[in-house]
């Protein structure tokens, strides 16, 4: 029994950080659209096709991230704000995004 335990504990282990893995690609693929906004202006566009084709639906799902329109329309929405990732999932950034909300409701 325990070490089926073991096994299973395992395999979840894995499974997360396959999942992990993925998420960075797409991450990866956010910054490459953001990339090509700025020089070429077709990031959306860009991360657009990518997330509705084979390979970007077969990662998206990896990730974990159920590869519908609506996230596709989030992913577009994302590039288009021109805001790298690593920015994007930072505290100062997150902070600033808060305090704007605050003062935008008031």
């Amino acid at each position: 029994m325990k070490d089926f335990v073991d096994g299973t504990a395992f395999n979840n282990e894995q499974g997360n950080r396959a999942r992990k893995l993925f998420a960075a690609v797409v991450l990866a693929a956010l910054d490459d659209a953001i990339a090509d906004d700025k020089k070429y202006g077709n990031g959306p566009e860009q991360i657009a096709r990518w997330a509705r084709s084979r390979d970007g639906r077969e990662v998206l799902s990896c990730a974990g991230i159920d590869p519908n329109e609506r996230v596709v329309e989030g992913l577009m929405d994302f590039v288009g704000k021109g805001v790298r990732t690593s920015v994007a999932l930072s505290r100062e950034e997150s902070e600033r995004r808060h305090a704007a909300q605050q003062a935008e409701a008031a």
